[in-house]
């Protein structure tokens, strides 16, 4: 999941779920350790919508509230 290198832990919820991961992690980061994929989702963070091309530059923070939702086709 994250390296195991000693870092400040921080307490998030992601999809409703608390989980604690390493202070300093961007959105890309934090999928890629949840093994979430990057294509056709997307991202709310604190009830804001982000945009993809800014998941690399904004670091989650603790306490933040996560949702990624995931599109699915159909009909």
């Amino acid at each position: 999941m994250f390296n195991k290198v000693k870092t400040r832990k921080i307490k998030i919820i992601i999809n409703g779920i608390t989980k604690e991961i390493p202070n300093e992690v961007n959105i890309i980061e934090l999928l890629e350790s949840f093994s979430l994929p990057k294509e056709r989702i997307a991202i709310e963070l604190n009830k804001q919508v982000v945009r993809k091309k800014d998941w690399e530059n904004i670091k989650i923070t603790d306490a933040d509230r996560i949702e990624v939702i995931h599109f699915v086709g159909g009909g």
